[in-house]
């Protein structure tokens, strides 16, 4: 069987620099002269459409949705103290930046947890609260997918989950 049959048209599934999108199917494309198969996936919330070679599928970092069991060992790491570092914001944000792209639901679920922390504190920058956002949306779509409910609901999950601290 051929690496067609990996991806489902319908099936949610998470680029690591996107979040979660839909699988809309593959293609044939001709590229350089020769025949490419590629997988169709849409993310409606950023209206885009990201075409990938089949082939390169994995080593992309594409992947499907989180089990219940890998997003529950996530969610829990909401509930665990927030890890407020002395650094520079900018160190801290390439490091959060870099573990929201990692698309790994747990390091998403620190960066929300260390900044939600701080939303508290007045002085939280504008580029502090910007991350958090992409952080909790990129989690909460992911806990939607999952749990076949909406974002909306899913963020206000996981905000329950860190108000019950």
């Amino acid at each position: 069987m051929g690496k067609k049959a990996e991806y489902k048209a319908g099936e949610f599934v998470v680029y690591p620099t996107h979040g979660v999108g839909e699988v809309i199917g593959t293609v044939t494309e001709e590229v350089l002269g020769s025949a490419l198969d590629l997988l169709v996936i849409k993310f409606p919330q950023d209206r885009m459409t990201l075409r990938i070679p089949v082939a390169k599928a994995g080593d992309s970092g594409l992947r499907r949705l989180s089990s219940r069991k890998v997003m529950d060992e996530a969610l829990a790491k909401l509930r665990g103290r927030a890890k407020v570092r002395r650094t520079m914001w900018s160190r801290r944000a390439q490091e959060y930046e870099a573990k929201i792209n990692s698309g790994n639901p747990a390091a998403i679920a620190e960066v929300v947890r260390d900044l939600r922390r701080n939303t508290t504190q007045s002085e939280q920058s504008y580029s502090e609260r910007q991350m958090y956002q992409v952080a909790l949306d990129r989690l909460s779509r992911e806990v939607a997918a999952i749990e076949r409910i909406d974002q909306e609901k899913a963020a206000t999950r996981l905000e329950k989950i860190m108000t019950v601290v």
